[in-house]
């Protein structure tokens, strides 16, 4: 059940230290990591969102043993081949990176499985990671060929494949390159614009002798993965409503500590920078799996700048809430080449466009992104999340500017993501 919340906040600030949750992404794929892996994994920082404990219920459901501690996870499994048919369907959630994954994973089981999750799942495209997988050799079938949930598996030997990414999307490869683990041959998946890389660095510290180079991918199958630790950074996507507050609210100054900065995933740290935000950035680890730093951001004069290119997928995400940066920025702001924004939890293209319109941003939609004019000053109005996280998120921030009252329809839906963002925001308010 949906709930309303209303947010009035006049002539505030916003002051002090925070650590945002841990990276969404990585969390993920700690569990299914730890899953495939013989041994225990023990896993530190991971996020409590609705998304990961998706994850984690499907692969209690697969037979695998996980514990959860506060933000600690241990994981002990005999290995992929001591996983159990599951009785009942495996239920993904709001949560894409689960579903799709999983899809490649399953493929080179001995298993009968079938998933599904709600209703966002259930229209988004799932024939982008299915169409390469039965290039493999599995057998997935689903509303529309393969296109929506529900879908089912029937797990068989997989063959390796030489793979063309047509889309730069960081799940559909990530599908490939984990059925690869069972499959015969060496698998090769080629990127023309290289997307987060959090797989290949987690195959690696899982074991797994794996070749990067040039935006090309290559492993052997049958590699065995071996238990680990991973440590979770914090979620940098998360960490950029912060930083986009930190910059647009007046007489604000945020420091977070741990926040993950993996090359593939800062593209906002990039945009900020060259808007002319009062930032700094600290990295505490370049050599960590998962590099982190501590990032400090000052309220600041921003200058519009035109985002497009290769900096796409390493920001995609994080679209939503560097639109609302724009419409407080100085000139014309340009985002292009974002098309994969229609394929999110919603058309993230139409829902902020529309969204920012009604609190008076001089904003339109193009076909693979948005034009935005700056600076604006917005007013209240009653905004709609479309059940997604990063709408409701980037609403509530706005609310942090407006001229009066801002409503959200649906806030719960944030805590896919992030559970205690509303704590973070009442934590750094200067009244």
């Amino acid at each position: 059940m949906s709930s309303a919340k209303k947010l009035d906040y006049k002539n505030v600030s916003l002051q002090g230290t925070i650590t945002v949750p841990g990276d969404k992404s990585i969390s993920h794929r700690s569990v299914m990591f730890g899953s495939i892996a013989k041994g225990k994994t023990t896993v530190s920082g991971f996020l409590l969102g609705d998304d990961c404990l998706s994850t984690i219920d499907c692969f209690r459901k697969l037979g695998v043993e996980i514990e959860v501690d506060g933000t600690n996870v241990t994981i002990n499994s005999a290995g992929m081949d001591s996983w159990e048919e599951p009785k009942e369907v495996l239920y993904t959630g709001n949560s894409g990176t689960t579903t799709r994954l999983m899809l490649g994973i399953l493929s080179g089981t001995k298993l009968h499985t079938v998933m599904t999750g709600d209703a966002s799942i259930g229209r988004r495209p799932m024939r982008r990671v299915a169409d390469p997988l039965r290039l493999m050799g599995a057998k997935i079938s689903g509303r529309d060929n393969g296109q929506f949930t529900p879908l089912a598996i029937q797990g068989t030997q997989l063959t390796a494949i030489d793979y063309t990414m047509p889309v730069a999307s960081a799940q559909v490869k990530s599908a490939i390159l984990l059925a690869g683990l069972r499959a015969e041959g060496t698998t090769i998946v080629r990127e023309q614009e290289v997307s987060r890389d959090h797989t290949e660095r987690m195959l690696r510290q899982f074991g797994a002798i794996i070749d990067v180079q040039d935006g090309v991918v290559s492993f052997k199958g049958g590699q065995q993965l071996k238990a680990t630790h991973v440590d979770v950074p914090g979620d940098i996507s998360s960490a950029a409503f912060f930083l986009v507050a930190g910059a647009i609210v007046p007489n604000s100054s945020i420091e977070m500590k741990n926040v993950g900065v993996n090359p593939t995933r800062a593209g906002i740290i990039e945009v900020l920078e060259k808007m002319g935000a009062d930032m700094s950035v600290q990295v505490e680890d370049e050599n960590a799996s998962e590099p982190t730093a501590t990032i400090s951001i000052k309220s600041s004069q921003l200058q519009a700048i035109t985002i497009e290119g290769d900096i796409i997928p390493r920001l995609i995400d994080e679209i939503p809430i560097i639109a609302l940066l724009a419409t407080q920025a100085e000139g014309t702001t340009v985002i292009r080449n974002a098309e994969e924004l229609k394929v999110k939890e919603t058309d993230r293209i139409t829902a902020v466009v529309t969204e920012l319109k009604k609190l008076g941003a001089n904003i339109e939609a193009t076909n693979d992104g948005m034009i935005i004019q700056g600076p604006t000053n917005l007013r209240g109005a009653n905004l709609k999340t479309y059940g997604d996280h990063r709408i409701g998120m980037m609403s509530a921030i706005a609310a942090l500017i407006s001229s009066s009252p801002i409503e959200i329809d649906d806030a719960e839906c944030i805590a896919v993501s992030y559970p205690t963002f509303f704590e973070h925001v009442e934590e750094l308010l200067i009244k």
